[in-house]
């Protein structure tokens, strides 16, 4: 079955919602469909806990847009692209009350302005929120919108190719989980906003399931180079069974982090910032504190205590009901009466599909969110940053795409273009295969957290991309056992492996080449920063054969010079 639109959306979180909203706003002559693979609701933006970042100045009055600019900049460790930065956070305030106006419910201050809370590496509190379910909010609040506006969605649809021509946008090839049917988009643009990737990790990560680098895969394959994808954000607040997310909005309400003596051992590290120093810092100080021995033992491993009983009960079921509650589920403790076990976990990828102000490499094609690197985030992204890059950069390129979809055109995706793609999906059930799904997901989810994790070094580095190159290898014997067409996991489970291997070399061999230590990269052979050699972005391509190639790419600078990072 074909189908054809001006704008195709590839994903329906909180990027992909509101660049359709703003291209029908735009636009209201274009047409526009949003493929998820999961219902919007359910989209991994519902996971954003902490909040947003808008320099509105309810709570300090004296916070600016240029200490915004400078806060992300630093955080990235200098290796943000700052006119990106300043664009991005220059929008902040606008687009959060924009959301205010549309129904997001935020949290408020006695005098009715929107509430601030404080958030790691910032110099001011600028983080709006709504309690502990931002994200949630925000991707209600962008659904009911884009319904009213009357935007057509394809749920549970499966992107499986990205088509162009001739460095031009023809549209995408997509499987419809429902029926088995393997179904065409024509159309002269499209966005990708497919997630992260950081699932990769598999135990220590508090992604969705579904977060398994999909658009950065497809663009890959298409020609289009990715961007810093050897830095990968570890939160330092996962459960200590789960990974599951422990919002920073919990460090920001005040909570303390001890190690096993009863230490607030952040004093060591970041004596200025203490629990609010930025991620990388705050993960790499609690892994310490547990290879050290430091670290509480349990039978599901070590892990470090958050605590917050101090806040009082009245505040922990206001501000943080939902972490109350995970916490009690996941981990049998009320944060009310006991400290929470949390260990840093995979969460974030600020690498991605290379993109400037959202276009990319190919005429008609964007990407927005976590799927893209735009460069706001350099080597660490900041808390309350990433719900504000989507927001941002979705309403940018719907804007842009509505304006840009009617001078161009598609002409069709070709018939050996859905020959190629129905092939590979038939070549899965063949009797000569005999590889199974979850060995190998194991043995990737084993390779990456074993070997290019928090701490990183040579050996255990080219281990890891050695074994995700047999992987990969064997991977291409991997065979689907249910032959079924309707809701067939198997396939889909099989489709996301093959995403994410070859996103892992990419991590991987990035994360080998850069001999340096910056934001969430740590080499312990090379523990300092290297600006002299490493101030560079890292390109990833793909060539015929599958082997990843590696290229550069410059820094864009602006009025922050490079200086030392301290907190």
């Amino acid at each position: 079955m074909e189908h054809r639109y001006d704008i195709v959306i590839v994903g329906a979180g909180g990027g992909g919602m509101f660049a359709a909203l703003e291209a029908v706003r735009t636009n209201p002559r274009v047409s526009v469909a949003v493929i998820s693979k999961v219902y919007p609701t359910r989209s991994h933006t519902s996971a954003a806990q902490g909040g947003v970042n808008a320099a509105l100045a309810n709570k300090d009055k004296d916070d600016t847009v240029e200490l915004h600019v400078f806060d992300t900049v630093k955080g990235s460790d200098y290796l943000a692209d700052q006119d990106a930065v300043e664009y991005l956070c220059s929008q902040a305030p606008a687009v959060v009350r924009e959301l205010e106006n549309l129904g997001a419910p935020f949290s408020r201050l006695p005098d009715g302005t929107i509430a601030q809370r404080p958030f790691g590496g910032t110099v001011k509190d600028r983080c709006c929120y709504c309690a502990d379910k931002t994200g949630h909010t925000i991707l209600h609040t962008l659904f009911e919108q884009c319904l009213r506006r009357g935007v057509t969605f394809f749920n549970e649809y499966f992107l499986l190719s990205l088509e162009q021509a001739d460095g031009a946008c023809q549209g995408v090839i997509a499987l419809n989980m429902r029926t088995g049917a393997i179904e065409t988009f024509v159309a002269p643009v499209v966005i990708l906003a497919t997630g992260g990737h950081a699932k990769m990790y598999w135990n220590r990560s508090s992604n969705a399931a579904g977060n398994t680098g999909d658009g950065q895969a497809a663009a890959l394959r298409a020609g289009i180079p990715l961007k810093d994808m050897e830095f990968i954000q570890f939160h330092p607040t996962g459960l200590r069974k789960s990974g599951l997310l422990v919002t920073e909005g919990a460090r920001g309400e005040g909570g303390y982090l001890l190690n096993r003596h009863g230490e607030r051992f952040m004093a060591r590290y970041a004596p200025q910032k203490m629990e609010l120093g930025p991620r990388d810092l705050v993960a790499r100080s609690m892994e310490t504190e547990i290879r050290e021995g430091n670290g509480f033992e349990s039978d599901a491993g070590s892990y470090i205590e958050l605590d917050l009983r101090h806040l009082g009960a009245e505040a922990i079921r206001k501000k943080l009901p939902q972490i109350r509650e995970l916490s009690m589920h996941f981990e049998g403790v009320d944060p009310i009466e006991e400290p929470i076990p949390v260990r840093p976990t995979a969460h974030y990828a600020m690498g991605g599909i290379d993109a400037t102000m959202a276009k990319t490499a190919v005429r008609g094609v964007y990407a927005v969110g976590e799927c893209a690197c735009i460069s706001v985030h350099g080597a660490n992204r900041l808390g309350g940053n990433s719900l504000l890059d989507i927001l941002v950069f979705g309403k940018l390129a719907g804007r842009e795409a509505a304006l840009e979809a009617p001078e161009q055109k598609a002409h069709g995706i070709t018939p050996a273009a859905v020959r190629r793609v129905t092939d590979e999906l038939r070549s899965y059930t063949s009797h000569e295969r005999y590889e199974r799904y979850g060995i190998l997901r194991e043995g990737m989810g084993k390779a990456m957290g074993d070997n290019v994790g928090i701490y990183r070094v040579e050996e255990r580095l080219r281990r890891g991309v050695e074994e995700i190159r047999v992987l990969r290898e064997r991977f291409r014997r991997i065979r689907l056992f249910d032959p079924g067409s309707v809701y067939n996991t198997n396939l889909i489970q099989i489709l996301e492996l093959k995403n994410m291997l070859d996103l892992a070399l990419c991590v991987a061999v990035t994360a080998l080449e850069r001999q340096e230590s910056r934001g969430s990269h740590y080499r312990e052979d090379f523990p300092r920063r290297d600006d002299g050699a490493w101030h560079r972005h890292s390109l990833c391509t793909m060539g015929e054969d599958g082997e990843v190639r590696l290229a550069h790419k410059a820094v864009t600078m602006g009025k922050h010079p490079l200086e030392t990072r301290s907190y």
